[in-house]
């Protein structure tokens, strides 16, 4: 059963990883494998290509640990970064697309892209940036939505949904230093 996450210590056990502890490996599955599975599957939008993610996932989590830096981020989001771009990589290189159902759209408000902004660090710079910027980059890294479906969802153009998510990753970087 996972724990509440202040209770969890994602660092720690990153590092025990890269001692080759399996048990804290398994203790990460444990605590976040159901939602790295629901960010798979709201990304490839197939249960069974979403678990050879996550399995991905964590073959590249217990070999990447030694390299993870806490100095850039949190261990959490790192996991979750990991897992999204092998998402993202498998429907590239598969050629998918991933079709905009508004049926699995939710309305979401800033609390709800609150619960999602884990980190401290990264809440704060995150409220530096202007309310649609920011929403711009939730959606592309904490939702999975493509920039078009991005465009859509705020009927935006397409390049200017681009333009903000460039310039507000760069925005993140100098705020997070």
């Amino acid at each position: 059963m996972p724990l509440a996450e202040s209770a969890f210590d994602y660092e720690a056990r990153l590092a025990a990883c890269a001692r080759g502890e399996r048990s804290a490996l398994r203790d990460l599955y444990v605590q976040e494998g159901p939602r790295l599975l629901g960010v798979a599957k709201r990304l490839v939008r197939d249960t069974a290509l979403a678990e050879d993610v996550v399995h991905e996932a964590f073959i590249k989590i217990w070999n990447g640990a030694a390299g993870f830096d806490p100095a850039r981020g949190s261990a959490r989001g790192w996991m979750f970064s990991v897992t999204r771009h092998l998402a993202l990589n498998l429907l590239r290189d598969h050629g998918r697309e991933t079709p905009f159902d508004e049926a699995h759209e939710v309305a979401a408000d800033d609390d709800d892209f609150d619960a999602h902004a884990h980190s401290a660090r990264i809440h704060r710079c995150l409220e530096q940036l202007e309310p649609q910027r920011r929403h711009c980059i939730l959606h592309a890294y904490v939702d999975g939505y493509s920039h078009a479906q991005i465009a859509a969802r705020l009927d935006t153009p397409l390049g200017t949904v681009k333009a903000w998510i460039k310039r507000s990753l760069n925005a993140l970087r100098e705020c997070m230093g």
